[in-house]
């Protein structure tokens, strides 16, 4: 062996005794640090488990995504024209359904299916109470009432079971939500619906590309509809589409979003003008071509969404304390624009959910608590004191305390105000190791509950 191997050597090998000797004299002090600055959850002081960014919201890769938009921009037509019909086009392909109608937003695709069905003052339609706002706003825009049925908190959707006792003379309508991309049990809905004469018009608003037995959310129903706004898995910045097989109902629609001209089979009177009382609806050009741009990544990021979910749900469904979302048997797809589980805070020492909530944030999770009870709150009373409710309802169903006590949802009250707890879609686009750290920083605020319920 040569002088510098063997020095090398000789080297070498004191520095991994030195080591050696460290590890045994030194280990506990710099190991109890390591072990306290880890555990240590990070509201009360500690590393967060995740310190890197997740996704932005929405995507736009100008090299591919830009040259549409600058067409229609340079091309100075940017009202309604064949952009336009090209995205409904291939939205309706993509849904399964023979025609799409595009609109302005999500709530006026509701409120013009509502419409154009016939729903109006005096009738009742039987909605979820764990949705967004504007599944309710849409039908009292219409003159109808909502009534609430409770939430099954397992799927966070409709409980269908609970429906038919809801069901009265005025009923003319159920609006199921897809709520959260995760679809409700449409199959036994459209059963209920069927044997009451009832007309469905499916929220999935938030469902892009579900499916119930391969066949996709919107499509089930009289009318299916869906939005488009920035924060959504098909994000146009605002915008939503209608869709169904119905030609005449879809002409109608059509028609009501142009002001009410004629369209297809809505005809008048040559030279008579406008035929029924419409609005303006109409989608932008270059929206559509956002919207273009963006269709082309949703299957594929839908794939990711579900993928990454399920292998989360299969890492974090053993912590005590925490129940996943149940999808219904006969989901063959969800949308995930939210991943939702329930917290249950006996199982965290009594940590409240809203504590619970910021922990987990603190170690670079962002939640939510989701949303607020529907059904309580005073958009309903404004509306019955309305001069047009009040001409349309006689009086005992315009009396607040009593409508709150036909529409209680001990359930949904529950899980909006103690249990739900929300991830959002930009999550479950990155990697499996990112869901890894997800469940990590569940488990770090559940073993550290107590004191973080002590200290906060």
């Amino acid at each position: 062996m040569s002088d510098y191997t063997r020095r090398k050597f000789i080297k070498q090998n004191s520095l991994l005794g030195m080591g050696a000797a460290m590890s045994i004299s030194a280990s506990p002090a710099i190991f109890t640090n390591i072990t306290k600055d880890t555990d240590t959850p990070a509201i009360l002081g500690g590393k967060p488990v995740r310190t890197e960014s997740w996704p932005k919201w929405p995507r736009w890769n100008p090299e591919t995504d830009e040259q549409g938009v600058i067409e229609v921009l340079r091309s100075g037509i940017w009202s309604r024209n064949k952009v336009v019909t090209e995205f409904e086009n291939k939205w309706a392909e993509a849904v399964g359904a023979k025609r799409a109608l595009a609109v302005v937003n999500g709530t006026n695709a509701l409120i013009a299916s509502l419409v154009q069905l016939n729903i109006g003052g005096g009738d009742e339609v039987i909605i979820p109470p764990y949705t967004f706002i504007a599944t309710a706003v849409a039908v009292l825009a219409t003159g109808a009432m909502p009534v609430f049925v409770d939430t099954d908190p397992e799927t966070f959707q409709i409980d269908p079971e609970k429906i038919e006792e809801k069901i009265t003379s005025r009923t003319r309508a159920i609006l199921p939500v897809h709520i959260l991309g995760l679809p409700a049990n449409i199959e036994r809905i459209m059963q209920i619906a069927k044997k009451h004469d009832l007309i469905v018009v499916e929220d999935a608003c938030q469902a892009w590309l579900a499916e119930v037995n391969h066949k996709k959310m919107g499509t089930f129903g009289n009318a299916g509809c869906f939005s488009f706004q920035n924060s959504k898995n098909l994000p146009i910045g605002e915008g939503g589409a209608i869709v169904s097989d119905d030609d005449d109902f879809m002409d109608r629609c059509y028609s009501y979003h142009n002001y009410g001209n004629p369209y297809g089979s809505v005809v008048g009177d040559v030279g008579a003008g406008t035929v029924i009382a419409g609005t303006k609806l109409r989608l932008a050009e270059y929206q559509a071509a956002i919207g273009l741009a963006e269709l082309k990544r949703l299957d594929g990021e839908t794939a990711i969404r579900n993928e990454n979910a399920e292998y989360l749900k299969s890492q974090v469904k053993d912590i005590p304390g925490i129940i996943p979302y149940k999808l219904y048997d006969n989901v063959t797809r969800a949308a995930f624009h939210l991943f939702p589980f329930r917290y249950k805070k006996e199982e965290f020492h009594g940590l409240s959910r809203a504590n619970f909530l910021k922990a987990l944030a603190a170690e670079g999770i962002p939640c939510s608590g989701g949303y607020a009870p529907l059904n309580k709150m005073p958009y309903l009373n404004n509306a019955f004191q309305s001069k047009n409710f009040q001409k349309m309802y006689p009086k005992e169903m315009l009396d607040f305390n009593i409508y709150l006590e036909k529409n209680q949802c001990p359930l949904n009250d529950q899980l909006c105000n103690e249990e739900a707890v929300w991830l959002s879609q930009t999550l479950l686009l990155t990697e499996k190791s990112d869901m890894n750290q997800i469940a990590h920083a569940i488990e770090k605020v559940r073993k550290n509950a107590d004191s973080i319920k002590n200290q906060i």
